[in-house]
């Protein structure tokens, strides 16, 4: 689906549009004067935003925690990231409607802690883009093989997809509407199959991982690991002032549709982790995780416990539409910034700039230096902890601070108490994801 979705303009474009059509179905319905955009169309941009690089990182990543672990986990964190977007949200009520993040962190915390956000956004954006150029090369790799080309099959797999797609970006961003949507609705097609037939194979002995007392009975230590990925998984602060702007600081419907968008995310999540680890056995993700989390050895071992025919070629579709789709959606959010940020100009040559700075760096990445799946998704985790979870807390401390004596306006509840707890639970992933790196935290190989 979308991925870990930070700066998903095709998809934002998609879920106006329609949430556009549905308002206007609305006010011709009641003859009203005054057209109101749809709560639905809002929950859906926060819910398209957030789900993404989730659905194939976290059920290797959490295959530690297991089943009940990892629901446990997803919804701590669906919590903490649903209440820091309401941090956000609180903030950009102090603020003209359309008012961009970096303006209000600029404003609220000064240059130095808007320096940290735009490095730590841009880091998240290059990691993210790094792993779907990895898993689209892995996933192109066999067909490049049988071309000729097994000694250097993984590089050549990895240019023909950058090249393929970025193409499309450069183009233009009509471009990337257009192949969006047609992925968008194949993917909700091959979604849909995909999970009901593998819920028909699911076992509950698998799921409750029922094994000889002893045998892989250890999941507490395993939480550190999960923590970071599932931090990437639910993704959508961005989205925040976007939505703010849309219902002309309505804090009721942005409240709604954050809420509501991030619950439709978190039930996405635990239906597709239930059909994963309910067909693939614990102990059976060890080559998964010895390959990094990569999603076509995920795919592979998800097959040899599927007996439906052609469910796996519906599967692997699934996920390179997935793929497709979240690289074009994050690729163009860094091409719009980079052209605004160096001033380009909106011709070839301008939006060939453009994609170089986007492209480039990711791609020479990629080939240098490949690594895991799940691993370069714990790195997202790292830095959007920062933008996610720590910022968003800082920015309700000064906004309160500054504007403490407006009355009438939203506050989120919880009082200092949430506050100390969203941000130890940013605290707790950087330092996750730094123990984990250092080798000092247990990893579970299966």
């Amino acid at each position: 689906m979308v991925c870990s979705g930070y700066v998903q303009k095709p998809i934002l474009t998609v879920m106006l549009k329609y949430s556009a059509y549905l308002s206007n179905c609305s006010r011709m319905s009641q003859n009203s004067a005054v057209k109101t955009p749809s709560l639905l169309g809002g929950m859906m941009i926060v819910a398209g935003t957030a789900i993404g690089a989730g659905m194939f990182a976290n059920p290797t990543a959490t295959a530690g925690v297991w089943y009940v672990g990892s629901i446990v986990v997803m919804a701590y964190t669906w919590f903490c990231m649903c209440a820091s977007g309401l941090m956000i949200m609180e903030a950009n009520q102090h603020y003209p409607a359309g008012a961009s993040f970096n303006t209000m962190v600029k404003d609220l915390l000064g240059p130095v802690w808007n320096a940290i956000n735009g490095l730590a956004f841009v880091f998240v954006i290059y990691i993210l883009l790094y792993a779907y150029i990895f898993v689209g090369g892995s996933m192109l790799e066999p067909f490049v093989a049988q071309l000729g080309f097994a000694s250097a099959s993984a590089k050549i797999a990895a240019t023909v997809f950058v090249l393929a797609f970025a193409l499309c970006v450069w183009w233009s961003t009509k471009a990337v509407d257009c192949v969006s949507t047609v992925l968008i609705v194949a993917m909700v097609i091959t979604f849909i199959t995909s999970v009901t037939g593998m819920l028909n194979q699911l076992s509950v002995a698998t799921l409750m991982n029922a094994l000889p007392e002893g045998a892989g009975s250890f999941y507490l230590p395993y939480v550190w690991v999960a923590l970071p990925v599932c931090l990437a998984s639910f993704g959508f602060h961005m989205n925040v002032p976007s939505l703010m702007a849309y219902y002309q600081n309505n804090t009721h419907k942005v409240r709604t549709s954050v809420v509501g968008g991030t619950l439709i995310a978190l039930a996405i999540y635990c239906l597709w982790q239930t059909a994963v680890q309910g067909v693939l056995p614990r102990h059976e993700f060890g080559p998964v995780i010895a390959a990094g989390g990569d999603v076509p050895v995920l795919l592979k071992a998800l097959s040899t416990h599927i007996d439906i025919a052609g469910l796996n070629q519906v599967l692997n579709a699934f996920a390179f539409m997935a793929i497709v789709s979240s690289f074009l959606g994050v690729s163009l959010g860094l091409f719009d910034y980079a052209a605004d940020m160096f001033h380009f100009k909106a011709n070839r040559t301008g939006r060939l700039k453009s994609a170089a700075i986007t492209f480039v760096p990711p791609y020479v990445a990629c080939i240098l230096f490949p690594t895991g799946f799940v691993t370069v998704i714990g790195y997202v985790g790292l830095g959007a902890a920062v933008w996610t979870a720590i910022i968003p807390v800082l920015m309700v401390v000064a906004s309160r601070r500054r504007f403490a004596a407006q009355t009438g306006v939203y506050r989120i509840g919880g009082g200092k108490a949430l506050l100390w707890f969203v941000f130890i639970f940013g605290m707790a992933n950087i330092v996750a994801q730094v123990l984990t790196q250092l080798g000092w935290l247990p990893t579970f190989k299966g």
